[in-house]
């Protein structure tokens, strides 16, 4: 069987998600409706039944319950009033459908989540697994008013890659909901250099504004593009809010990366190889011709300045060698951080 959250074989419904801008209060009943259209070239019945929902995927796409799972408090198809089991619809034909939520006077505070299916199959079929036709189904998420608890956490920011060629990094976010409320993190990433400096800002979640269902933990990944080169270390600051208006709450988390931009760091250190290279033999070619000038029939005096020079001219050699080094890390650095 397929399954399609909007858009099925020859099927369609809309809205694909039902998410009142108010909560319900216990006690109380709301209508809604949904519009059905049949995309067959022919004319075709369609059952209708609910569901409740208990998570939903990375392309947002509706984890149904089959019954076993232990009971949340979240759930919601049972509230769902339909005024129909089925129906038929014409060729190309649209239908509105209006149902009524029926919020029990015991309903616990919080988000609770259902869906409507709309499928070819009687629903009788489709639980016994012999179902073979398509069937497509909406979200519904309803907030019922009272004490909810708002709360999430990122339990892991990280990225794909801790040495990075470019600036072309992706990050993994995991982001708890340990509230009873569905919530839609959106916020800042900010990136900064090793020099502290913020040289990048966009936003999380801020297109499909995903969720995360109460009492879940979602794996949100992202990708950050930044202009021109980079080199060095770099941090990533993922700062999203989540909550209802008048009182949001704010989470935040850091991680670290490196930018080593190989394409220009390997000739570059390859330059820096040959300019060791060349000091090395310099350096030596004087020591030997240092030595040379010694006179070798002064025998005790002689060879002590000769280990001490040799000792001077070994240090010498680290030193340059040192130095050079430095400098050339400092020219990547105020070339590309």
């Amino acid at each position: 069987m397929t399954f399609a959250q909007q858009g099925g074989e020859g099927l369609s419904i809309s809205p694909a998600v039902i998410e009142p801008n108010r909560s319900l209060d216990p006690g109380t009943s709301q209508q809604f409706s949904v519009t059905l259209k049949n995309l067959n070239a022919n004319e075709q019945k369609f059952y209708l039944s609910t569901r409740d929902i208990i998570d939903v995927s990375e392309n947002n796409t509706p984890i149904f319950s089959d019954g076993r799972e232990e009971k949340t408090g979240m759930e919601l198809s049972a509230w769902v009033k339909l005024p129909m089991a089925e129906i038929t619809l014409g060729p190309g034909v649209s239908e509105k459908i209006t149902f009524t939520i029926d919020v029990p006077q015991d309903a616990g505070p919080g988000s609770h989540f259902g869906s409507i299916i709309i499928s070819v199959d009687p629903p009788e079929i489709q639980e016994s697994g012999a179902a073979v036709g398509y069937q497509v189904a909406n979200i519904i998420a309803v907030r019922v008013t009272g004490d909810a608890l708002v709360d999430a956490n990122i339990r892991q920011l990280s990225t794909d890659r801790y040495f990075n060629g470019a600036k072309n990094v992706d990050f993994s976010a995991r982001i708890e909901n340990s509230g009873n409320v569905l919530i839609r993190p959106i916020g800042p990433v900010e990136i900064r250099n090793m020099l502290g400096q913020k040289v990048d800002t966009f936003i999380f979640n801020g297109e499909t504004q995903s969720a995360v269902f109460p009492g879940k933990v979602r794996e949100f990944t992202f990708n950050w593009t930044g202009e021109g080169t980079g080199f060095g270390r770099y941090e990533a600051v993922l700062s999203p809010i989540y909550g209802e208006e008048g009182a949001k709450k704010t989470m935040s988390s850091t991680v670290s990366f490196w930018i080593l931009p190989i394409k220009i760091i390997g000739p570059a250190l390859a330059g820096l190889a040959f300019l060791l290279l060349i000091t090395f033999v310099f350096v030596k070619l004087y020591i030997r011709r240092t030595l040379a000038h010694m006179s070798y029939g002064r025998a005790r005096v002689v060879n002590t300045r000769r280990r001490s020079k040799n000792v001077s001219a070994t240090l010498l050699l680290v030193v340059v060698m040192l130095t050079v080094t430095a400098l050339f890390m400092v020219i990547l650095l105020a070339l590309f951080a």
